[in-house]
């Protein structure tokens, strides 16, 4: 056993083992029955929490050196040069995207533990910078996942009221990032991700997202084959990117940006985060390619630090190196398949493979049910067999902007998450889609809340080519001119939450 609990199984792993483990277990095929969700939001303490209560803290504006990590330059110094812009410093005082008070590490323990006592399907996983997972359990249709995760919402935040701390749909907090957790885990992947630059903090303690699960389609051709899905998630992403973007940046690297947690999400490390090259037509060998080629985030100990490889070195590597005869003192130690488990959780791409696929490309949306609207357009688009041939040859002419790189490193993605619905293409397929969708909800025996959320949704923000960061721009700038001129006010949750608009800290 590992100091943290992780059963390390003693066979050294050899590279031919390595590969048929990871294709095995990633694509479980079948006909499309099951859908899931993970919701991640960030977490703000009420007003009348954020006065007084120890556990809640000021906002907290760390230096450059602890905001971007020892590995990561430091910027530019010149005598009266502009201080560099997010992430590496705050926002002004005095700004709309500048939030109140922070929940503290106290608070978030005690929440958390307060959590664990409420009869919840979903699972609870608190993320680094402290915002909370809810993970479903896989269900049988998209009705009852919705029907699930409303109810267990609905309790959570019952329970997280009586700890002054609310939910808040945004997919990017625009403060510097603070990381809450001290697990073994977040050191280690904030050592790696310091040496590339500040991106990698930010992504760990300041995103949110909407990850939809799917699963991974049938052997056969088809609609419903496991390569045409895995090629329509890949194109299709960068719809659903423009379309739910909800997370604008007012200044810093991706200013003007409607979805500025995915440009954060492709500045990383430049794999991990990547799409696995040449998965069209094989995806299972093409991943079980990408995870033995990938980096190494850490090798785990079961005493002190975790190792943070210097060179690079892969997972192929490192069982090429250690199963060398006449390796010395100081050498690694094998690997074992529970450090392959373990590797296969540090892997970050758009479309993720985990038996079934997850679609992690959705920025978490504003309201308390705007999730809903993600879910079910992705899971109609999939798992009706008309919805999915038709979504299908919509979105193939967009395959030729994707030449350049994997997702999201290529001129598809960057576009749907700089410009959003602006993009004229992007807005045309998602107009095509959501009307595929609208219908196909009808056939998978949508109920009339959810049809209701995305008809809604579509007049609001597909047919005029908007998405939800659209939105908490105007707001900011209709507050920040009030503030300036004293001739309005900032609007409190009662009235932006209920039309969804600039969900307030």
């Amino acid at each position: 056993m590992t100091g943290d609990g992780h059963a390390y199984r003693a066979e050294p792993l050899s590279e031919a083992a390595a590969l048929a483990y990871v294709h095995g277990i990633c694509f479980k095929t079948g006909p499309p029955r099951r859908v899931g969700v993970e919701l991640e939001w960030l977490v703000r303490p009420l007003p009348s929490a954020s006065g007084g209560d120890p556990g809640h803290s000021a906002p907290q504006y760390p230096p450059h050196s602890a905001s971007a990590g020892a590995g990561a330059p430091a910027p530019s110094r010149r005598s009266g040069a502009p201080q560099p812009p997010h992430p590496h410093r705050p926002p002004q005082a005095g700004s709309p995207h500048r939030p109140s008070a922070r929940v503290g590490a106290t608070a978030l323990r005690a929440a958390a533990t307060a959590l664990r006592e409420v009869p919840l399907s979903s699972a609870i996983t608190v993320e680094p910078g402290g915002q909370l997972e809810f993970s479903s359990q896989p269900a049988a249709s998209l009705s009852a996942c919705v029907r699930t995760v409303s109810a267990d919402l609905t309790a959570a935040r019952a329970r997280l009221h009586r700890h002054g701390i609310a939910l808040v749909g945004h997919g990017l907090d625009p403060r510097p990032p603070l990381r809450l957790l001290e697990d073994r885990r977040y050191r280690a992947m904030e050592a790696y991700f310091d040496r590339t630059g500040p991106a990698g903090r930010v992504m760990m303690c300041s995103t949110a997202s909407v990850q939809v699960c799917l699963d991974a389609g049938t052997a056969e051709p088809g609609p419903f084959g496991m390569g045409r899905r895995w090629l329509l998630a890949h194109l299709l992403g960068a719809v659903l990117t423009a379309a739910f973007a909800n997370s604008p940046a007012a200044e810093g690297p991706w200013a003007g940006w409607r979805s500025a947690r995915q440009g954060v999400w492709a500045a990383l490390d430049g794999y991990r985060n990547l799409a696995p090259p040449g998965g069209g037509h094989s995806p299972r060998e093409a991943w079980a390619r990408y995870v033995l080629d990938a980096p190494l985030l850490c090798v785990r100990s079961a005493q002190g630090p975790w190792t943070v490889p210097a060179d690079g070195m892969t997972f192929r590597q490192w069982i090429r190196r250690s199963s060398r005869p006449g390796a010395g003192p100081g050498a690694l130690r094998p690997p074992l398949l529970d450090d392959l488990v373990y590797h296969l959780t540090t892997l970050f791409p758009p479309v993720r493979p985990r038996g079934h696929l997850e679609l992690r490309m959705i920025d978490a949306q504003p309201g308390p049910d705007g999730w809903i609207v993600p879910l079910a357009v992705t899971t109609a688009l999939f798992d009706d067999a008309e919805a999915s041939e038709s979504a299908y040859r919509v979105v193939k002419p967009l395959a030729e902007l994707t030449a350049e790189g994997p997702a999201p490193r290529n001129a598809l993605w960057e576009r749907a998450a700089r410009d959003g619905l602006a993009d004229p293409e992007l807005h045309a397929a998602a107009r095509d889609c959501f009307g595929l969708a609208r219908r196909a909800l009808r056939r998978l025996g949508a109920g009339r809340r959810v049809r209701a959320a995305v008809a809604d949704f579509e007049a609001r923000y597909i047919g005029p080519g908007r998405c939800p960061a659209d939105d908490r721009t105007d707001t900011d700038r209709r507050t920040d001119t009030d503030d300036r001129t004293g001739t309005g006010h900032r609007p409190d949750t009662s009235e932006t939450a209920p039309r969804q608009q600039g969900e307030p800290w």
